[in-house]
């Protein structure tokens, strides 16, 4: 929950200070990525021997799927994590007020052009890449340092890619918390459907690897 609760208020919260600062659009991505992905490394670093640092929905599906994570855990965990990304929600509306309507609170969105069906598609192959980084990071590095660095830099590079069409989800929990705040339901079932398949595809995939190579 507290993992959870880090990434959807600093998160979503840095795309809000950028819509608001005025910054280039590149620019802007540029800080979104690095923050998301900073956190999501610092997260791992200081929860990751507690908890798994699990703090995303589609990414406890993922590990579950995996046998990574037991199944009696997999509701507990999701529950917590959309609590954690309520609360962060309700943070942000009280830290932003009424300054937040171009940004939703951090919201993602599809972009013009970008229908829900590809929405949904590019989700899924976002999360399905995220997700292997996690599961590989957590099976094969020992060091905790080297996992963060791992799952960070490469939510890094999916947002600076996928971010300008979808807003670079992934994570049904980071989408949850801001739009419930900000009142805003467009295209949501792309950050649910899309996520929670490509985790799921992502621990099926990586299980099927791990059995070929035995």
């Amino acid at each position: 929950m507290l993992g959870t609760y880090l990434l959807v208020v600093i998160g979503p919260g840095s795309v809000v200070a950028v819509a608001q600062s005025g910054f280039p659009p590149t620019e802007s991505l540029l800080i979104v990525a690095l923050v998301f992905g900073a956190v999501v490394a610092g997260v791992i670093v200081l929860l990751g021997p507690m908890s798994g640092a699990i703090i995303n929905p589609a990414l406890t599906l993922a590990s579950a799927a995996a046998g990574l994570l037991r199944k009696s855990l997999v509701i507990p965990y999701i529950a917590f994590q959309i609590a954690g990304a309520l609360v962060a929600g309700f943070t942000l509306e009280v830290a932003f007020g009424g300054t937040h309507s171009a940004s939703y609170l951090g919201s993602t969105k599809l972009a013009p052009g970008i229908s829900p069906v590809q929405g949904t598609a590019i989700e899924v192959a976002g999360t399905f890449v995220l997700a292997l980084a996690a599961l590989t990071a957590s099976t094969f590095l020992n060091n905790r340092f080297a996992q963060a660095l791992l799952v960070g830099s490469t939510l890094f590079a999916l947002i600076m890619v996928i971010g300008p069409l979808t807003g670079a989800s992934f994570n049904p929990a980071r989408s949850l918390g801001p739009s419930v705040f900000a009142g805003y339901f467009g295209n949501q079932l792309v950050y649910y459907v899309g996520p929670f398949t490509g985790g799921l595809l992502a621990g099926l995939t990586f299980t099927g690897a791990k059995s070929l190579a035995k």
